[in-house]
């Protein structure tokens, strides 16, 4: 009998202790997901996605495990969101631009508003998410956003100085870009990055609407020859990072609480890479034997002036769906008055 006591202590102790290696509050359970990604493995956009999976399992000590399908392997760019929805992947990266008409007030981004930089793009689309939380995300949960530094027109073969140069040609946009192409007055083919390489090669179409960083991230800069730097109608595009919202609530608090630290730790990462892309994109380009073309103040005035369209077709559709279009767009041009003044703060901007 003694014996027995004996070993039953000695079993409560070693339980005792095995629970004692686990804080109080945290799940022993193992979470495997799945990261869909349509950017390429080698580009920067994706290896940071990767190293967001790392420091998931790293933080959570390995209790979140996360595979991850970069180049569209396991969901393709425009089927990504809705893959999240429907628990093909767990994770998601993508475009919302690739989605045209679903995401009506988040397409305030993708306005040809001026956008100066890629950390500045990032943090005011994420601050617009936290302020005016959209609906049109809610059937997901959204870990973070980015966006894009300044998206200029390329073009293959000719060169663009003013808006007569432009009418009627091919130019390659995805969604709301598509309008400004078309108020630029060329014609606007829409198709998703990984296909226009292919497509400038082969004159499908003769240019495209993107950031500078993309002449290296995609290889543009081997099938173009012009950059139109014209920065007064420079849009930016949103990126999403969601996660199937069920799948979400299974995470305990703690697993959650990682993980929103993470977010807003790689939101500033993403803007900060955009920025260095961008240079990188331009260094290869000229390399390449690209040429930039300057669109002198008084022209871009008429640009900036041919694009205003744009802004009423947002509003409209956004007043249409009982959205706060005008005072969203207010929001993101009081923020990037701000930040040209040294004035905008923000916790998703880079110290």
């Amino acid at each position: 009998m003694g014996k027995m006591i004996k070993a039953m202590g000695v079993c409560c102790l070693g339980l005792a202790l095995c629970w004692a290696a686990f804080p109080a509050g945290v799940s022993a359970k193992t979470f495997q997901l799945t990261y869909s990604n349509f950017f390429p493995p080698s580009h920067i956009q994706s290896q940071l996605a990767e190293a967001w999976c790392k420091e998931v399992e790293k933080r959570t000590d390995g209790q979140v495990k996360i595979a991850y399908y970069p180049g569209g392997t396991l969901t393709k760019a425009a089927q990504c969101y809705d893959g999240v929805v429907n628990q093909r992947s767990d994770i998601g990266l993508s475009l919302l631009a690739y989605s045209r008409g679903r995401f009506p007030l988040m397409d305030v981004i993708n306005l040809p508003f001026g956008n100066p930089n890629g950390q500045f793009a990032t943090a005011v689309f994420n601050e617009i998410n936290d302020k005016f939380a959209p609906e049109e995300l809610s059937d997901t949960h959204v870990l973070y956003l980015h966006a894009h530094g300044p998206g200029l027109i390329h073009t293959k073969d000719k060169e663009i100085h003013k808006l007569e140069d432009l009418k009627g040609l091919k130019i390659r946009g995805a969604g709301i870009v598509a309008d400004t192409i078309k108020a630029l007055g060329a014609s606007p083919v829409t198709m998703p990055m990984p296909e226009l390489y292919q497509a400038l090669q082969k004159g499908v179409v003769e240019g495209a609407f993107y950031p500078v960083e993309v002449n290296k991230g995609w290889k543009m800069a081997e099938v173009v020859d012009y950059g139109i730097a014209n920065y007064q109608i420079a849009y930016g595009l949103g990126f999403f990072v969601v996660m199937n919202k069920e799948k979400w609530n299974t995470l305990p608090a703690d697993i959650q609480e990682t993980i929103t630290t993470i977010n807003q730790e790689w939101a500033v990462k993403h803007g900060k890479a955009w920025d260095t892309s961008d240079y990188n994109g331009m260094r290869l380009a000229l390399q390449e034997g690209n040429s930039f073309i300057g669109i002198p103040e008084e022209e871009a005035e008429r640009w900036k002036d041919a694009v205003q369209p744009v802004y009423k077709t947002y509003f409209q559709k956004c007043e249409e769906k009982g959205l706060p279009g005008k005072e969203v767009f207010d929001y993101l041009m009081k923020s990037l008055k701000q930040y040209k003044n040294g004035k905008f703060e923000s916790e998703y901007l880079a110290n």
